[in-house]
């Protein structure tokens, strides 16, 4: 599978295509940053953080699409910057039909490390050692959008199999609904049946 992992900003955009799967190594096919200049409107910055996104997926035709997951941030202009951007590489993945997968910073850190809470310094070193780089991908952004992507080869087959069982829970339960209503309402019947036929049963000694 071929990912491009995205560590999502409109100042420094880390993007990364990755190749591998559950199970096997992995690979770096490409690692960069787009820069958007802070001088610049927003509408112009977003454009340009589209065109360079854009680029890289007619250039490497990745499978998938993994996002690190916007939090609420101390400096509310930089977490609606981050925002912005994600949505709009979102929407370039959605043009092409590509699935886009959301992962939180936590998750990230977990998958490549073992531990959610480990920096970006422990990050870019697994990073590096996972994908035998000679050397530290550089900026930070890059190495997170590198993370994002191995992320996503080795959570997603979990994810799916864990949705796969939730929509199969779902059918079972919606079976058994419809089973138990089914009989609610046969009982239902056979207690009208019954009271019928006590009715006619009392005007017939009446009579």
């Amino acid at each position: 599978m071929r990912v491009l992992g995205v560590d999502p900003g409109l100042t420094r955009l880390g993007i990364a295509v990755v190749d591998g799967g559950t199970g096997q190594a992995v690979r770096a096919v490409a690692v960069g940053v787009i820069r958007t200049p802070v001088e610049d409107d927003l509408s112009v910055r977003l454009l340009k953080v589209a065109d360079g996104v854009e680029a890289w997926l007619d250039r490497h035709r990745p499978e998938v699409v993994a996002i690190e997951r916007v939090f609420s941030q101390h400096n509310v202009r930089t977490a609606m910057g981050t925002a912005q951007a994600a949505g709009v590489v979102a929407l370039a993945a959605a043009r092409r039909g590509l699935p886009v997968m959301f992962h939180t910073p936590s998750e990230v850190k977990a998958a490549v490390t073992g531990s959610g809470r480990a920096d970006k310094a422990q990050v870019t070193i697994m990073v590096t050692k996972l994908l035998r780089l000679a050397e530290a991908p550089k900026p930070a952004d890059a190495a997170d959008a590198l993370a994002l992507a191995i992320c996503h080869l080795w959570r997603a087959p979990v994810r799916n199999r864990m949705a796969a069982a939730e929509a199969r829970a779902a059918e079972l339960a919606k079976a058994h609904r419809a089973r138990l209503a089914a009989a609610a309402q046969r009982t239902k019947r056979a207690a009208q049946g019954t009271a019928g036929t006590a009715v006619s049963t009392s005007r017939t000694v009446a009579e």
